[in-house]
Order: C-alpha cells, then sequence, then structure tokens
C-alpha cells in the first residue's frame, strides 16, 4: 500500500497543528509497511526532495509566483502538489501498487480532487477542524468560501477521519456527511518524547528562572487566537491570586501579544504572568515537567494535543469542557473539566489542583496508563491503516475500477494514453478553482500567525 500526504505543512514548516499529525501518523505508518510520500510546501532550511530516517520520502513544492493572499497561496501551492503528485504517479503507474490519496483538510481539496477524477484512484480526508467552530459560524465571503471547500473535501472523500466524536457530529451537522462515511481515529502523542532523563537538581534550576520558589506555576501552551481561550484564563487569574497569591501563570505560544499585555496593564498582573514566545521540543517539555497545572481554557477543542502532552509529561491537566476535550480529559479520573469560556469555572479548577496535589498526582497516573492504551500511534496508525485497506477493497469492487488508469483493470494503459498523463506530467498543472473577493480586512486562517512563526522542529 502506497499513500500519498497531501498537506500544506510539515516539519520543518510548522504553523499549526497539521504538520505535528501528519509527521507522527507518517512515521508510524511507514514503521507499519505502508510506502508513505508527503508533498508539501518548500521551506527554508530543508531539502525539496528528502527521505527521512523512517523511510517517509518528502516531496516540498513551491509557488510558481508570489500570492496576493493567503487563499491565492493556496490555490497556488495546490497547482504546484497536483504537478509534483502526476510527475510520482507516472513513474509508479506501471506496477500498479495500491495507491491512495490522503488529503488534510480543505487546503489539500483542490489538488487531490483534480487528481482522484483524472486517475480514478480513492482519496481520504482528515477533517482537523472547521471555519465555523472555529468562529462560532460564518460571517463573511472567506468564511463562507473555506465552508464551501470543507463541504466538498468531505463530499469528494471515499472515507472521512475525525479525532474526536465531537468533531463526527460536526461533520456529519454541517456538511451533511452520513454517518456511516466518518471514521473516528484519535489524535496521538510520543510519550518516549518526555521521558528524557532530568536531575531534581537541573529542574529546580530551570524553575527558578521561572518563577521564585514558593510559586506554583500554572501554565497555558496554544495559539494567540480567541478560540484556544487565553482571555479565559487571564480573566480567572486574578481569582486565583486572591486566593493563591504565590502562583505564577505562564502564557507559551506565538502570535500578536498586545491586546493581552495591554490587559496585563490594567488588571495588575504584569508581575504574576510570564510570556515564554514560542517554544518546541525539549525546551517545551521541560516547561510542562515543572508546571504545577497545565491548563487548556479552549472555547473550540476538536481533539485536544496539547491536553494529551501535559498528561504525557506528568502534569495535572485542568481543560474546558469544549469539543474533543471531553473525550480526552476524563473529570476527577484523568483530569479536570470546567465550563466552556467561564473564568470562575476555570479558575476553580486551578485551585482545585493547587490545594490537592494528592489528588492532583492522582489523576496525573491515571492520565499516563490511558496515554498507553487510548493515544500511542501504533494503534492509531493501525486503525488508519484499516482505512485504507477497507477504502482499496471497495475501490476494486466498484465501478471506478473500470475506469481507472491504475493497472488493475484490463484497459488501463489505454485509458491513460487517451489523457495524455504522461504529457501532463510535464507541464505546469493548472487548476481553476473561483476564489471570493478578499478585501483589506480579511485575514489567513490561522489569524495571528505568519510565517515568521514557523519553527524547526516538532511542537506539541
Amino acid at each position: 500500500m502506497r499513500v500519498m500526504m497531501l498537506s500544506w505543512e510539515y516539519p520543518p514548516r510548522i504553523v499549526g497543528g497539521i504538520s505535528p499529525h501528519v509527521y507522527d501518523l507518517s512515521q508510524e505508518l511507514q514503521r507499519k509497511g505502508i510506502e508513505v510520500h508527503v508533498v508539501t510546501k518548500a521551506t527554508p532550511n530543508a531539502p525539496d526532495e528528502e527521505t527521512e530516517p523512517s523511510g517517509v520520502q518528502v516531496h516540498r513544492v513551491h509557488l510558481a509566483e508570489k500570492p496576493n493572499d493567503f487563499l491565492h497561496e493556496i490555490q497556488l501551492l495546490n497547482q504546484a502538489t497536483d504537478a509534483r503528485v502526476r510527475q510520482l504517479l507516472e513513474d509508479w503507474r506501471p506496477g500498479g501498487q495500491p495507491t491512495i490519496f490522503h488529503a488534510h483538510d480543505w487546503l489539500s481539496l483542490d489538488a487531490a480532487r483534480e487528481l482522484k477524477y483524472e486517475y480514478k484512484l480513492p482519496m481520504v480526508a482528515t477533517v482537523h477542524a472547521t471555519e465555523s467552530g472555529r468562529h462560532g459560524g460564518i460571517f463573511n465571503d472567506t468564511q463562507r468560501y473555506i465552508h464551501e471547500q470543507e463541504y466538498w473535501l468531505t463530499y469528494e472523500a471515499w472515507r472521512i477521519i475525525v479525532c474526536s466524536e465531537f468533531m463526527k457530529s460536526e461533520t456529519c451537522r454541517l456538511f451533511d456527511s452520513p454517518a456511516d462515511k466518518v471514521d473516528v481515529i484519535y489524535n496521538g502523542v510520543n510519550i518516549d518524547r518526555f521521558e528524557f532523563e532530568w536531575s531534581e537538581k537541573d529542574r529546580a534550576a530551570h524553575r527558578a528562572k521561572l518563577a521564585l520558589p514558593t510559586e506554583k506555576i500554572v501554565m497555558y501552551v496554544g495559539r494567540f487566537v480567541r478560540e484556544k481561550g487565553i482571555q479565559v484564563l487571564l480573566n480567572a487569574a486574578n481569582v486565583v491570586l486572591a486566593q493563591e497569591p504565590d502562583t505564577k501563570f505562564l502564557i507559551v505560544g506565538g502570535g500578536n501579544r498586545e491586546r493581552f499585555e495591554s490587559f496585563l496593564d490594567w488588571a495588575g498582573l504584569r508581575e504574576k504572568v510570564l510570556f515564554t514566545g514560542f517554544m518546541a521540543n525539549r525546551s517545551l517539555h521541560q516547561l510542562y515537567r515543572v508546571a504545577d497545572v497545565a491548563v487548556f481554557p479552549s472555547l473550540y477543542e476538536p481533539f485536544g494535543i496539547v491536553a494529551l502532552e501535559g498528561m504525557a509529561a506528568g502534569a495535572a491537566v485542568v481543560t474546558s469542557d469544549a469539543g474533543g476535550l471531553k473525550e480526552v480529559v476524563l473529570h476527577d479520573k484523568t483530569g479536570t473539566l470546567t465550563y466552556v469560556g467561564n473564568p470562575e469555572s476555570l479558575a476553580w479548577g486551578i485551585l482545585h489542583v493547587l490545594r490537592d496535589p494528592e489528588r492532583a498526582n492522582r489523576l496525573a497516573e491515571n492520565a499516563k496508563k490511558r496515554l498507553r492504551t487510548d493515544f500511542e500511534w501504533p494503534r492509531i496508525a493501525d486503525q488508519t491503516i484499516e482505512v485504507y485497506n477497507r477504502v482499496w477493497a471497495e475501490f476494486l469492487g466498484s465501478y471506478w475500477a473500470d475506469q481507472t488508469v491504475w493497472p488493475v483493470t484490463p484497459g488501463a494503459a489505454e485509458r491513460a494514453e487517451e489523457l495524455h498523463l504522461r504529457e501532463k506530467a510535464k507541464e505546469p498543472a493548472v487548476i481553476e478553482r473561483p476564489r471570493p473577493r478578499i478585501g483589506p480586512l480579511v485575514a489567513p486562517m490561522l489569524d495571528e500567525q505568519d510565517e515568521e512563526e514557523e519553527r524547526e522542529g516538532l511542537p506539541l
């Protein structure tokens, strides 16, 4: 089985959560015998063509021109992706090895759809989040366009993968997807990354750089966008400090924080809140291991990988009950849930942990046990392979197999010749898709994130 992973980001290019997800999934699929090719956007300090130590093959493509805006960038990326994938497919086509396209979010739709119809090969799609969920509805032309692209992604996919029962419900509700077309496969975490040797002396020294010896540390990790709920945490901070004044809040992440800085001055929190900036890999893992509480107050959360990461590091986790977080964190068993968008409830959850370290340790131990059973990548890869095998078997039994250019049925070579596929693979791809007119107030999908915040390494 060969899988073409189509993703707009992949390490070292990291903008959001898709990049680490595609990386970890690809590594584990390759270990289990799936031939994985990732086609993604080129980024500085990374080769255009690379075979990783695991065997995953990465193909990084360049845009044909400088984009005018974010949606134009995605259109150009899909054109470049289409062109590179065609070259690969033409090299492979005579062998006839089972080959599936796996598109991650609407950002890869156009190329995946074009290739699907021309080669008559099946496509699987992972919906990581929805535009409606991120913004609490659809309110402008750009959001309407993205929402429509998300609909077509779910429509065109042979099967849809989502990361939680919450996302399955949302996908079915927003896009009228049949429930039996949607597979729930949880996201995962690599626990081994958090279990490095670190002496208590070194831990104490690192902690002393962040807080006073008497202070307890409450830590947040995430992007500086509305749906991640930093504003809820900052509103809860004074409630916590009124009862536990020896508390320090660490805010980890990249983005525009001017409005949060202004709030700190207004609320008198300047000395109690520390913005660390973007952090990844061991530096971030160390922060998790010095924190007394890891807090994730999201307003919208399809899953909540950061909660898994906090658990993997052994931190006591407090989250909102938004979306998939209810499936990741089991209240009073593996963590503490609080009411979404409610600073008082969040403050209660933080105080509940700070004042009862015995309970906090018990929940942290339970959480780590559950990680080993429900959220390890080998299990997730096995579930994903089951989807691939089902899709390929259904494909071979469908009328599409009689029309494909892949040599699994008689006449495939002739059909490919009629379509001039070899000639097309040598030409620049042109995928014409209507785009909404974008005014000066339209922001990219990731809001505060921009290119300068991409970092090498694997963030959590």
